[in-house]
């Protein structure tokens, strides 16, 4: 027992994002205008999913599944054996977020995307998930803080345009 927890452990060593040399990928991404900007965010979503190590590429992949099947429960086990493993690789503490805050549990969620905005910064799921949170709980000043700088970093998100629309109009409505 001891042995395969030490080859699990020791699998997991590497796991944290294979983000560099993506630099141009985000810049590209950025531009609103660039019409490679879809191959820009595949490739940068594609190296956040890799983390080093098979096993936790697994775990990840187990639950992501589990999230896009609606079981949050299962979601949630396996992105917590994978952010145990791994805590030096966001896109676990983000796509654990996810399960949180689908699940309504707002405070873990919060927590987890903290860390993954630690680990990087330029997380634009992360800061979406984050205004989401902020935008249920009522918090429109920090949601739409949160939704401007997702949209900053990837201006193709349709969804993340209308909430800021949305929450300036409703702003725009409330002024005196």
């Amino acid at each position: 027992m001891v042995a395969a927890l030490a080859v699990i452990v020791n699998l997991a060593l590497p796991a944290a994002a294979e983000t560099e040399g993506l630099d141009r990928a985000f810049a590209e991404l950025a531009d609103p205008d660039y019409a490679g900007w879809a191959r820009a965010q595949s490739d940068i979503e594609r190296a956040w999913s890799r983390s080093g190590s098979a096993v936790m590429d697994l775990l990840l992949k187990r639950g992501q599944e589990a999230l896009d099947a609606g079981d949050t429960g299962a979601a949630i086990e396996h992105l917590t054996a994978l952010t145990d493993l791994a805590p030096a690789f966001p896109e676990g503490f983000a796509s654990r977020a996810t399960a949180y805050y689908m699940a309504g549990y707002y405070g873990p969620a919060v927590v987890d995307l903290r860390r993954a905005l630690a680990l990087e910064p330029r997380h634009w799921g992360a800061l979406t998930t984050l205004g989401a949170i902020l935008d249920d709980m009522g918090d429109a000043g920090p949601a739409l803080a949160a939704y401007r700088a997702s949209f900053a970093l990837n201006p193709h998100q349709q969804d993340v345009k209308d909430a800021i629309d949305r929450l300036e109009t409703a702003r725009a409505g409330t002024a005196l």
